[in-house]
């Protein structure tokens, strides 16, 4: 069967739509990913390998990327930033994939979801046993493991807040949920919610911003020679974490989004 080309695969794989969802697509895929994924899809497409074995791939690609974070110094922190977006290209190749065979199925978005679920959670959970400094010369201090952790937990619950969404709607026997619903029905919290949405600071705690976010500090530490941002970065973003969780909850919960 002869390889398809990218103007071929374009408007299969990139369907009217795609590029514009609202939470559905990250700003890097639309930004660059998605173009750099159209020219990976034409050697697999014709392959035997199936759509949720990249998905499997991205996990394992993104949960070591939260363990490269065990590495010390720069090393650990480019290679987990490297990961990340070997992660992100497989999560936008995987559903190409399965658009362009017509192999789209709910095990697929179910995986997709554990998938993101578990990597950006060992990106956070590496993140503060990088700042435990486990091979240290000294003991390790688990209070930045543990504030880690809390960023990591924060991170699944932020994404278990919008998913539930549809799991409740779902089971009520209502029909999916549009975009205009999110907005809060109290104008107050409207205009939060747009100054959260401009300051765009829950993005941190996401996958690909986190992994740059932790290559920036660990570039600060290199030039000052211990972990102190490092360790300043994994109080922001538990901060940001616990915040983002209860705001995120208040908004859902005083939007449409359940009516």
């Amino acid at each position: 069967m002869p390889r398809p080309s990218v103007a071929e695969l374009r408007p299969v794989v990139h369907p009217e739509g795609v590029k514009d969802r609202r939470s559905g697509e990250h700003w890097a895929g639309r930004l660059y990913m998605r173009e750099i994924s159209l020219h990976i899809d034409p050697y697999l497409v014709n392959t035997r390998i199936t759509p949720n074995q990249l998905t499997y791939l991205m996990v394992v690609v993104g949960v070591l990327g939260g363990a490269a974070l065990l590495v010390p110094g720069l090393t650990g922190a480019i290679l987990a930033a490297v990961l990340f977006q070997i992660y992100l290209l497989l999560d936008c190749v995987d559903g190409e994939v399965a658009r362009w065979r017509k192999q789209t199925s709910i095990t697929g978005v179910y995986l997709d979801r554990i998938g993101h679920y578990l990597c950006e959670a060992a990106l956070l959970v590496g993140f503060g046993l990088r700042g435990a400094d486990l091979f240290g010369d000294g003991r390790p201090e688990w209070l930045w493991a543990f504030l880690g952790t809390v960023a990591a937990l924060g991170a699944i619950l932020i994404k278990a807040e919008t998913d539930l969404v549809d799991v409740a709607r779902q089971r009520s026997g209502l029909p999916a949920v549009k975009d205009e619903a999110a907005v809060p029905r109290s104008s107050g919290l409207a205009v939060a919610r747009r100054a959260a949405a401009a300051l765009k600071f829950h993005r941190l705690v996401g996958g690909i911003e986190a992994s740059l976010f932790i290559l920036l500090v660990a570039i600060l530490d290199m030039i000052q020679g211990d972990l102190f941002y490092t360790r300043l970065g994994i109080a922001v973003l538990a901060g940001i974490a616990v915040l983002q969780t209860l705001l995120h909850l208040v908004s859902i919960l005083a939007s449409s989004r359940l009516k």
